[in-house]
Formats: structure tokens, sequence, C-alpha cells
């Protein structure tokens, strides 16, 4: 059982945005470690993907956060349900023509495609691919045409959410779900949420501090309740260094 339990987003937050480093949050990453604090990850990144940054990242056997908080992974787990990702593509196979075209999710692109458009090589982009629980993609018509789609999906039971490249298609659990499960689990009396783009809102709001990590390539976090009190926090710096900073400074004040 662990006293405090910190929760990450990855891309633009503890990895770069441009290149998916993890180096300059190297000395947070040790001081975690150091003291015994388990870091769970909470990523839109499907169970294949993450299973190999969290070998990298040598988190042994906690679990993770994957899809949006639509999974949960378990390292050494071989258990698998496509069954959900089935019932998304067919509710949105099912839209009007005019409601499915604008909408290109993951499912519709090669390998090459999401590399292309991720900066993923192919071979991650094919992980990428592997899901099971949502379906991120890209939305090609105008804001109005988009509110109509997500209202058609909403009325099949399928909740929509922006992240920072993706309009992400789920079956509404979120990362503040998976937080509040594993926290659970873990004994968690406090809890530390990092994180960069607005599909992290509810993560941040549930944890006990966030950290907004500043985005410079997307729309970021608006003001949030709770930073006029201190239970929210900004980042001067972004990505992993932001996220080094911040981590180090609240582990000097929070004796665990």
């Amino acid at each position: 059982m662990s006293k405090l339990v910190v929760f990450s987003d990855l891309d633009g937050t503890l990895l770069d945005h441009a290149n998916y480093s993890f180096a300059p949050a190297q000395p947070a990453l040790d001081a975690l470690a150091a003291r015994g604090i388990p870091l769970i990850l909470a990523t839109s990144k499907t169970a294949a993907e993450v299973a190999v940054l969290h070998e990298a990242l040598s988190l042994g056997d906690w679990p993770a956060i994957v899809e949006n908080g639509a999974g949960i992974y378990r390292p050494g787990s071989t258990a698998g349900d496509a069954a959900p990702y089935a019932a998304l593509r067919a509710a949105l196979d099912s839209l009007p023509p005019d409601l499915r075209a604008p909408f290109r999710g993951f499912g519709d692109m090669s390998d090459a495609e999401v590399a292309e458009i991720t900066g993923l090589s192919p071979a991650a982009a094919a992980l990428a691919r592997q899901r099971q629980h949502s379906e991120p993609g890209l939305w090609q018509e105008s804001d109005a045409t988009q509110a109509c789609f997500i209202t058609a999906l909403a009325d099949r039971g399928i909740a929509c959410r922006s992240g920072g490249r993706f309009l992400t298609l789920s079956h509404g659990r979120t990362k503040a779900d998976g937080l509040r499960e594993i926290a659970a689990e873990l004994g968690a009396e406090r809890t530390l949420a990092l994180g960069d783009a607005p599909n992290d809102t509810d993560m941040l709001q549930a944890a006990d501090l966030g950290v907004i990590v500043r985005n410079d390539h997307g729309p970021g976090i608006p003001p949030l309740p709770g930073e006029g009190q201190g239970t929210i926090r900004r980042t001067a710096d972004p990505g992993p260094i932001g996220w080094n900073t911040a981590v180090l400074a609240i582990l000097n004040d929070i004796k665990d």
C-alpha cells in the first residue's frame, strides 16, 4: 500500500511532444522510484503501446490507464477483449454518410497513415491501431457538422472527447474513472495527476492535486476550479521539463 500515487498523461506531458522522449524527467522519475511511489500512466495509447513504455520506464507491476480511461493495462496479463471496439466501429458505420465521411478513425487508416499524422514509426503506429476500447480520429468538416456527429453518436451511447490531436470515441469511461479505480485498489491516501490536454481535465480535478503541464502545440486546458486554491497548478515549462520540475517540487513539499 502506498500513501501517494502519481497519475500521468504521456504525450506532451511526460513525453516530449516532438520526439516522445522522457529523458528530461529522469530526475523526478528516479525520485519517485527511490521512494516507492507508484507512477500510473494515464494515456490515450493502447495497451500494446503502453507495454513498451511501461517496460522502458521500469514500472514493474503497476497498472496503467489506457485508451483515455476506457481500459486498464495490467503487466503480464494476456487478456484482451475487442468487443467494445467492434461495437464502437459498428455505431460509427451506422451514421448517415454525410456524418460518417468527415471522420477518419485509426480503423479507417493504414499503419503508414497513422505514422504520418502522429510522427510515430510504422511499427509504433501498428501498436497504436491495436485498439480494444476507443477510436481516435481526425475530423475533416465544420464545427457545426461535428456537433451533429457528436449528438448522433451520443444517441447510440457513444461519447466523444477532444484530446491534443484527435477526436476520440469511447463508451464513456474517462481517465478520472481509472484514477479512482486504481487509487482505491492501491489504498492511496493522496493522488497527484499531471496532464496537458482537455481530455486530462476530469483526471486533474479528480486528484487531490493536479498539475497542468504547459502545452504549446494544442488548445491546452482552460482555467479550472482549484487553481485559485492551489490544488491545481501550472508548469512554466512544457512537456517532460515542466513535469520534472513540478514533481520534484511536490515531492519536496510532501512527506510520503
